[in-house]
Parts: structure tokens; C-alpha cells; sequence
């Protein structure tokens, strides 16, 4: 079984020798639990060999201040680990969903990793993400919309995003997934070298499959979803590499 460490907003996997390091952001409530949530997936990628940090949070409407802070705690746990195992190349940055968003959102404009892989890129407006809110919200005196918004999200990416290398994955029966208008975005800066790959399953596949084997057991776990993970983690473990 996996040794799970918590530092801060940080749960880690620490192999002992660690060829590199996986920062993961997951999607919507799920990233409060990534042990949990993610297990299947993360421990995969930590038994090749790799680091894992993964951030826990709640979502929030503030995405872009919630980017911040994800990228600062990845960078102080990434300072903490290299203490330990010596110097790292450069993080491969992994999000599900919502997590894809925060790390497109990053400070350093994606500068600071070696690539992005984005599973079920999400960036829906507040309204279809969080039911009954548009009807509430007005009442509430509440705020109605993330921030930055979905438009201007976009807007971002093709303009300020620096890094080059994305991995764009799809799931086919995924229908929350908007990773088309994430590689229309990409693909208008001038230098992008961005990939798209396409999956059996659905939004959940990379989390579910983790949540059926913490609470089940591996009895549970449902050979497709296994097999599509370790797919997945097999081309993760490539994108990391030189």
C-alpha cells in the first residue's frame, strides 16, 4: 500500500529515488480528497517511479487566486522534496477538469513545468456548474460567476500561457468536457506544440476507479477503468520524460 504523506495542502508520494515529479490539481469536489479520489492514478504514476504532489482545496469562485495558491504550494513542497532527494527536472503538470484550468492560470504561465496534461478540461460558467445558482444567487446578494470567467479564461490562455508542451486528453463518452475550445485557445499562440489524445470512459474515468477500490476493495475495480488508467499512466510517464 502507498505511503501517504500530508504537507500543508499537499498530499505526496515519495519513492525513494524519485526520477521525477508529478504536481496534479483534481477537478471540482473530488481534489478535496486526492489520496482518495485519485488513488488508482497517482499511486500508478508513483510506483514508475515519480514524485506525486497533489493539492487538496474546495472550489472556490476566485480561480485565479486559487491558481496562486496551488502554485505556491506546489513550489514549497517541490523545495522541501528536493532538499531530501537532490535537484529534479522540471514538474510535468497534471489537472482534472477544474484542476486543468487552475494550472493554465498559473503565476509563471506554465513556465516552470516541463509540460501540462489536461484530462476533461472543464470551464463551464458558474450557473451549469453549481445548480439552482443562477435562481439563488440574486436573492443572496451573492457573487454569480468565477472568476476569471469562462471567455476571459480563454482569453488568457492564448495570450499569456507560456508553455508549449500539452498533452490534451479526452474521455468519448465525456460530456462536461470542453477540450475542444482548450486547444482552439493553444493552438492561437504563435509556438504550441500541443497533442490531443482521446479515451474510452467518461468525465469520472480518472477518479472513479480510485473510489471504488479505497471504499470497496479491489474486488471493485472495473477492468476497463483499470486498463484505461494504466494507459494513461503510461503516457503521462512518457510526457515526463526527455
Amino acid at each position: 500500500m502507498a505511503n501517504w504523506r500530508q504537507l500543508g495542502a499537499i498530499w505526496q508520494l515519495r519513492p525513494a529515488e524519485p526520477t521525477g515529479l508529478i504536481e496534479f490539481i483534481g477537478g471540482s469536489y473530488l481534489a478535496a480528497t486526492p489520496q482518495i479520489s485519485y488513488r488508482r492514478l497517482l499511486e500508478d504514476l508513483a510506483a514508475d517511479g515519480l514524485a506525486v504532489h497533489a493539492w487538496a482545496y474546495v472550489p472556490g469562485f476566485d480561480h485565479q487566486r486559487q491558481a496562486r495558491d496551488a502554485w505556491s504550494a506546489f513550489r514549497s513542497a517541490r523545495r522541501q522534496l528536493e532538499e531530501r532527494c537532490g535537484a529534479l527536472a522540471a514538474p510535468l503538470r497534471l489537472g482534472h477538469s477544474l484542476g486543468c484550468k487552475l494550472h493554465l492560470l498559473a503565476p509563471d504561465g506554465g513556465r516552470g513545468s516541463r509540460a501540462l496534461v489536461a484530462l476533461s478540461f472543464n470551464n463551464f460558467n458558474a450557473d451549469r456548474s453549481i445548480p439552482l445558482l443562477g435562481e439563488l444567487a440574486p436573492r443572496l446578494g451573492v457573487e454569480t460567476e468565477f472568476s476569471p470567467s469562462p471567455a476571459e479564461t480563454l482569453r488568457l490562455i492564448s495570450r499569456h500561457y507560456q508553455q508549449e508542451r500539452n498533452l490534451v486528453v479526452r474521455f468519448g463518452r465525456d460530456e462536461l468536457d470542453q477540450s475542444g475550445d482548450l486547444i482552439q485557445a493553444l493552438r492561437e499562440r504563435p509556438s504550441d506544440a500541443s497533442s490531443t489524445l482521446e479515451l474510452p470512459g467518461d468525465h469520472l474515468t480518472p477518479a472513479s476507479a480510485g473510489l471504488r477500490r479505497s471504499f470497496l476493495g479491489d474486488w471493485a475495480d472495473d477492468p476497463k477503468r483499470v486498463a484505461v488508467i494504466r494507459q494513461l499512466s503510461r503516457t503521462i510517464g512518457e510526457a515526463i520524460r526527455p
